[in-house]
């Protein structure tokens, strides 16, 4: 990132640090961070599934801690981080719901067991035991046994539309290299910042 003339679109740079990380471990994994209606913030680590000029998507069940809290406040912050390759990306923005064909399609490309996971699960509410998970597991298998498993009504994606994006590179001395896109009026502005 230290060249004077750096890549007009932010995307295509996440782009190219995504392949740079391919090989190393949680390459996928980006932490999210949401803030509940009482404005405590809440972080976890999310899968993200797929990036394009439109945002970043990752899928989670809708009636998620993270679900609920989007509902109310629907900015959100990811952050991705590679220790050996010293980089990092942080990326601000609004949060929609990606669209039901989108999230069926997904949903069909994953294993089976992610598929009785998502039926399954009530995911971020309390229960008593994990006998209610394997007791719900082997019921599912039996409702869908020997048939496709459709997509839940309360599972599906969710896109991050980025309005800011900052890339971090460690440097000599902590002499990091940080530049900043905020997108402005439909354009992306590019900002050195310092360390």
């Amino acid at each position: 990132m230290h060249e004077q003339n750096p890549t007009p679109n932010p995307i295509d740079l996440v782009s190219t640090w995504l392949t740079d990380a391919d090989d190393h471990p949680l390459h996928g994994g980006v932490t999210l961070a949401t803030v509940g209606p009482d404005g405590r913030p809440s972080a976890r680590i999310v899968l993200l599934r797929g990036h394009d000029e439109r945002g970043f998507v990752f899928y989670t069940n809708y009636r998620s801690r993270k679900a609920e809290e989007l509902q109310t406040n629907p900015q959100a912050a990811m952050v991705l981080w590679w220790r050996d390759l010293k980089q990092q990306v942080r990326i601000e923005g609004r949060v929609n719901k990606v669209s039901r064909e989108e999230s069926e399609v997904y949903f069909a490309s994953r294993p089976r067991g992610h598929q009785l996971g998502a039926w399954v699960s009530k995911q971020s509410r309390v229960i008593p035991d994990r006998a209610v998970l394997n007791d719900g597991l082997t019921e599912t298998r039996r409702r869908f046994e020997n048939r496709d498993i459709p997509c839940p009504p309360h599972w599906g994606g969710y896109r991050l539309s980025p309005d800011m994006i900052e890339f971090w590179e460690e440097g000599e001395h902590r002499l990091h290299d940080r530049l900043r896109y905020r997108r402005q009026d439909g354009e992306w502005r590019i900002e050195r910042l310092a360390p």
